[in-house]
């Protein structure tokens, strides 16, 4: 609150017209602040000077007056520092200083001024308290004309600095009548505002007209003034999101699309059941007469099959012969290919296996160049997206967006759903000093330089860091604690953050509870249950003069700090902490990426025992160490980990970086494709007749599945190739690469892994043992050769075979299984519409992770969004141009301009997600120019009295309140350096810094800007993506 300063009153007071209750100054108080005299004398006639003075600030006093020169000065002083929050709204302004003016030089004063107490100073009688009557009429009107006056650069309202952010005029007035304490801001003697005096007294109440912000003379913008005629007319904002489409039938409430399709599965499921059925009935009826012979082709087949007692026999019984006719063209030569391409294979397995690993370990140089991509936004936006084009522009333009190093201290519920304590006590604040202390005192080391906190925070006034904490209430001194009030204190200053100077920062602004405090309930601050500490960190583009890699050293020193030190302070005194900066996820992803290497080797490790043991045949006592395909089975394992590092070299060399999901997901997937041919393959050679030539076996096989492996593979290289085009560059990378390695896959698996089964069986042959096929055994006993050459089914092949089979092609089952697995694809569709959008943070950290615990705290402590900047391209300031008034939000500017919608949308943040009005460089930029804000924009500062022509402006050198092109050019830069003082909040310097690119300005266009507001909590993912 501004010290509005008051005269005084004598003893035997006469109400009446033209009479003072108070004139001239007696005395003051300790604290410097003057006191007027209770002085009950006629209206005095001011000279020529003072009345030129008093119409330039009061025109609604003409004639007489009840103030001194020396009072008026100090009355201007003092309101001066308040009118920059609300010139831009006129009415406003004019109902606050007619509030002010009335009171001091009215020569009526004492018609509404009782002064009700006095005290001695220096043997002087001064007014020590009074009563102001005053209409409910005027309040209402004075308090509905200024309620929505915003102050722009806090994103504030301008009462939440002048009224404690008043809920009614009366708490206003209240707010205003405080008698302030020594060295506090406020009156320096009790005025108690009352509607109506006594009958009998003969005043009445002082009752000049309030203008209404949507007065035509005076009215204010829509963002100040939104129930105004102009701003009311237009359509209003939904109240509620609309919700999806939904079916109640009965009690029971579903979704639409959930109804379309149960009712569409039920129509077709009713349409194949029955078309299976008129199917049967007919093929019944053509079937009948044919029975016998059928039978009898039955029974002499089923006793063919009883014949063979070796797996060879069977599957030359039962595997059809392939009628080359039915395949279609490609097929066809592909299975010509394979036909030539087995036997040469066959006939030249180290030429191939030579060949096709060294092309793989050629693409495997490129490790060299390997390099993981850690940083989100590069994972995640692509370079050219609409996203990242506009970081760059407002990183570049502008300046790039601060790193975050955040602290959340918290109580610690004493049962599991019990709310939580207050943080709010001695102990805690106390441990925050001692938790800033060791912060303060870090040390980093880079390149041989020690860097601390003030060496790469943020400091808009270029003195004090913007730390965001509850300790800026004691300007960041534990010495503060007890002078200031301690708890008490906090708490005063979470209503009159903006208006008392005890609370402001030591970066000299307003600090905002919400910024500071987590885990309470709309504006009930004192009931907070945790603090929330956060330091602004400056940042860089390309990591200019190093300000990223000091940042970094630092904040790797901040975590080790927190887990170290800080972390057992808060245990002791039974709270949790949670901590991140800037780099932390960063960090966490690199850790993440290294600790699954034992992971993924475990996994191939695993798969070879199981390749190992299902490629080779029976264990037979006497002929496992031949028959089994263990030395295979790690060749096929290495081939497939061949085929990912060659895909990652590939990239490497070429400049792409890897990701965690390529780390994670390609080795897996990969090592199942892989395995998949493997058996495929194996198996194939095994079916041939074991009479043929090796060459003409591994030609069959290549024949028989080559066609299917090789349409199978194509199919996945290019499911994945399609993700390519996908413009998110983690699903681009991780689809390129998976691309390449499923191709290098395949081409080893008809390549190397071939020419291996050659080997292999070559070793088999000639009785080698597997892994050691330099031995070879004696045994050449008919009962070996038997054991090799014949193989009888296993369980796996005798179950399909005689149970599966036979079960499913049943014309019941067929129809039940169809029904089964379509309707869960029904379902899938169907839940599919209830899968929350957004990648949830932890899922993609360690679970041990610090950082578990601190997005688990933002969720639930959070009360403030990140900052929301709307940036403005090209703005054409010249006279010529409106696009001034179409951007504006103060008088005159259009109803329907960019910041007057913004402060619209704020209204309602649960539908727009803006939680504040936008702080506005031009907004404030043209108050500071206003004539009425005569503390701002001077010619000169050498203390003395400023006539209204010796400001910057007068109101006849401006067109419409609008600067000329010259005026503008002129005088942005002064704004933008001007500091904010008492005399004028106004200063850009600090606010707006970084909120305008001067570069180029001159001829007219300023090439961006931007308007700052704050975005709605983001406690949960799915809210990034509204």
């Amino acid at each position: 609150m501004i010290n509005i300063l008051f005269v005084g009153y004598g003893v035997e007071a006469k109400q009446s017209a033209g009479y003072c209750a108070m004139y001239d100054i007696c005395g003051a108080r300790s604290d410097g602040k003057v006191l007027n005299c209770p002085l009950n004398i006629p209206a005095v006639k001011p000279d020529d000077l003072l009345s030129s003075k008093i119409q330039s600030l009061c025109p609604t006093i003409t004639g007489n007056v009840c103030c001194t020169e020396t009072q008026f000065d100090t009355l201007r002083s003092q309101v001066q520092q308040a009118i920059p929050f609300i010139v831009g709204c006129p009415a406003c302004l004019r109902n606050f200083l007619n509030l002010f003016c009335e009171l001091t030089c009215s020569p009526d004063q004492s018609l509404f001024i009782n002064v009700t107490s006095t005290t001695k100073v220096k043997n002087n009688s001064t007014v020590d308290g009074i009563q102001y009557y005053i209409t409910d009429d005027f309040g209402a009107g004075m308090y509905e004309s200024c309620k929505d006056v915003k102050f722009g650069s806090s994103n504030s309202r301008a009462l939440d600095f002048l009224g404690a952010g008043a809920k009614n005029f009366k708490e206003w007035f209240a707010f205003i009548g405080q008698k302030a304490g020594v060295n506090l801001p406020g009156s320096p003697y009790g005025i108690a505002f009352l509607p109506a005096p006594p009958v009998s007294s003969g005043m009445m109440p002082m009752n000049v007209s309030a203008y209404s912000c949507g007065d035509d003379t005076l009215g204010c913008s829509c963002g100040d003034c939104p129930s105004a005629a102009t701003c009311s007319s237009k359509a209003e904002l939904p109240t509620q999101k609309k919700h999806s489409c939904s079916i109640k039938i009965g009690s029971l409430e579903a979704k639409c699309v959930d109804f379309i399709l149960a009712i569409s599965y039920i129509l077709l499921v009713s349409l194949f059941l029955g078309g299976g059925l008129l199917h049967r009935v007919r093929g019944k009826k053509n079937t009948s007469p044919m029975r016998p012979f059928s039978e009898a082709g039955g029974e002499r087949n089923a006793n063919n099959l009883q014949k063979p007692d070796t797996i060879h026999a069977q599957m030359l019984q039962n595997t059809p012969q392939r009628n080359w006719a039915q395949l279609s063209t490609v097929q066809g030569h592909l299975a010509n290919f394979y036909r030539k391409y087995g036997i040469w294979v066959a006939r030249h397995p180290t030429l191939v296996l030579c060949l096709s690993i060294s092309i793989v370990l050629l693409l495997c140089v490129g490790l060299i160049r390997f390099k993981v991509e850690t940083r989100p936004d590069k994972l995640w936006v692509g370079p050219g997206s609409r996203a990242a084009e506009e970081k760059q522009f407002f990183d570049t333009h502008l300046s790039p967006f601060y790193r975050i190093e955040q602290l959340i201290l918290a109580t610690v519920p004493k049962f599991p759903h019990e709310k939580a304590p207050e943080i709010l006590t001695d102990d805690n604040i106390k441990l925050l000093f001692d938790i800033q202390k060791k912060v303060d005192g870090l040390r980093a080391n880079h390149a041989g330089s020690m860097v601390s906190l003030t060496d790469i925070c943020m400091k808009p006034l270029a003195e004090d860091c913007a730390t965001q904490s509850v300790l800026q209430y004691f300007k960041m001194k534990p010495e503060n604690y007890e002078d200031f009030g301690g708890v008490d204190h906090v708490k005063y200053c979470f209503e009159h953050f903006t208006s008392t100077d005890s609370c402001l920062s030591a970066f000299k602004g307003p600090l905002d509870p919400t910024t500071a405090l987590g885990g309470f309930a709309g504006n009930s601050f004192s009931e907070a249950s945790a603090f929330l500490v956060t330091y602004p960190v400056d940042n860089a583009v390309n990591n200019e003069g190093n300000k990223t890699e000091k940042a970094v050293a630092w904040e790797k020193a901040f975590i080790q700090l927190a887990k170290d030190e800080l972390l057992p302070m808060a245990k002791a005194k039974n709270l949790t902490l949670s901590f991140s900066s800037e780099s932390s996820i960063e960090e966490e992803l690199k850790r993440e990426s290294t600790a699954d290497v034992i992971t993924i080797a475990i996994s191939y490790l695993v798969m070879f025992a199981y390749i190992s043991l299902t490629l080779g045949d029976a264990p037979r006592l006497n002929s496992f160490y031949i028959t089994s395909k263990v030395l295979l089975g790690l060749s096929g394992v290495l081939l497939v980990m061949l085929s990912v590092l060659g895909s990652v070299g590939f990239f490497s060399a070429v400049g792409m970086k890897s990701t965690l999901i390529i780390m994670e997901v390609i080795p897996f997937l990969v090592l199942a494709v892989g395995v998949d041919n493997m058996c495929i393959l194996v198996h194939a050679v095994k079916r041939q007749e074991q009479e043929l030539p090796l060459e003409r076996r591994i030609s069959n096989a290549l024949m028989e599945v080559g066609p299917s492996i090789t349409l199978a593979s194509l199919a996945e290289i290019l499911a994945f190739a399609v993700g390519a085009f996908i413009k998110m560059p983690a699903v681009r990378v991780f689809s390129m690469f998976a691309a390449l390695a499923v191709l290098l896959d395949f081409l080893l698996q008809v390549t190397a892994f071939v020419a291996l089964i050659v080997l292999d069986f070559q070793r088999t042959e000639n009785r080698r043992v597997d892994c050691f096929p330099c031995i070879k055994t004696s045994q050449s006993s008919d009962s070996g050769d038997k054991g090799i050459g014949q193989r009888k089914a296993g369980l796996l092949t005798r179950y399909m075979k005689e149970i599966h089979a036979p079960i499913l092609s049943h014309w019941a089952v067929k129809i039940l299984v169809i029904a089964f697995f379509f309707g869960l694809a029904m379902a899938g569709i169907a839940l599919s519409t209830r899968i929350e959008p957004g990648l949830e943070q932890q899922i993609v950290l360690p679970q041990d992770s610090y950082l578990q615990g601190y997005f688990n705290n933002i969720s639930t402590y959070l009360r403030i969004g990140p900052p929301l900047y709307f940036v403005l391209k090209n703005y054409n300031y010249s006279s010529e141009s409106r696009q001034t008034n179409q951007l504006c939000s103060i008088n005159k500017c259009d109803p329907n301009s960019l910041l007057n919608e913004i402060a619209r949308a704020s209204l309602t943040p649960e539908l727009s997600y803006i939680a504040k009005p936008a702080a506005s460089w031009l907004d404030d930029f043209l108050v500071w120019l206003s004539p009425e804000a005569f503390g701002c924009c001077r010619k000169f500062t050498n203390g003395t009295f400023c006539p209204p022509d010796d400001q910057c402006f007068r109101h006849a050198d401006l067109s419409s309140d609008r600067p000329s092109t010259t005026q503008f050019k002129e005088k942005l830069p002064w704004f933008l350096s001007a500091l904010p003082s008492a005399d004028c909040a106004k200063g850009g310097h600090g606010a707006y810094s970084s909120s305008v690119d001067l570069q180029g300005y001159e001829n007219g266009i300023i090439q961006a800007s931007s308007f700052r507001t704050y975005h709605t909590p983001l406690n949960k993912q799915s809210l990034f993506l509204c």
